[in-house]
């Protein structure tokens, strides 16, 4: 997978953090720098592992799927992409929600639930030539800036980008997919 890809990928990984983050961001009254840099760090953070987990469990079933890995990858990809565009496009997905409370834990939970599909794409990586700790480093840089800037930006732009970042993710990870399957035809 070459650097260009790998870049898409991360910033298109760190597109639902970055529409949770505009809604933390939204509920804070003025947040500061150092607060949007912690929840920056902490969703880059979970960011970069997860893709990683992914990537071991994928690399447990490589053997098996050789001849078909650049397909795997199209699939989860697209799924991936589908499922974030669906989320950015469906009824409500703009209502943000105003937490009392902006604890480790609940920062923690929802960085985690951001993640999951960076787990997924960790397990597609393992059927393509991608050095993972560089992917999951770009993966975790690309979180943490994205996510410090959506918080910041989240009181003044919330009402107007919400969800429509996860459509733009989407559809770079799609994107992605359509990269590797050409790449390996």
């Amino acid at each position: 997978m070459n650097p260009i890809a790998l870049i898409l990928l991360a910033f298109a990984m760190s597109t639902d953090a970055f529409a949770a983050a505009i809604g933390k961001g939204a509920s804070l009254k003025n947040p500061r720098l150092s607060e949007a840099l912690k929840m920056g760090v902490i969703f880059g953070t979970i960011e970069a592992i997860t893709p990683i987990i992914g990537w071991l469990i994928g690399k447990s079933a490589v053997s098996y799927v050789e001849t078909w890995d650049h397909w795997i990858a199209l699939v989860l990809l697209v799924f991936l992409g589908v499922h974030m565009i669906y989320e950015g496009l469906k009824p409500g997905a703009d209502v943000i929600e105003k937490p009392i409370k902006q604890s480790f834990f609940k920062v923690s939970l929802t960085a985690l639930g951001t993640s999951i599909d960076a787990m997924a794409v960790g397990i597609g990586l393992a059927f393509v030539d991608v050095n993972i700790l560089a992917a999951a480093a770009l993966i975790g840089l690309a979180t943490t800036i994205m996510v410090t800037l959506g918080v910041m930006l989240g009181r003044v732009v919330g009402a107007v980008i919400g969800h429509r970042a996860e459509i733009f993710g989407g559809v770079m990870l799609i994107g992605v997919g359509f990269w590797i399957l050409s790449s390996h035809l």
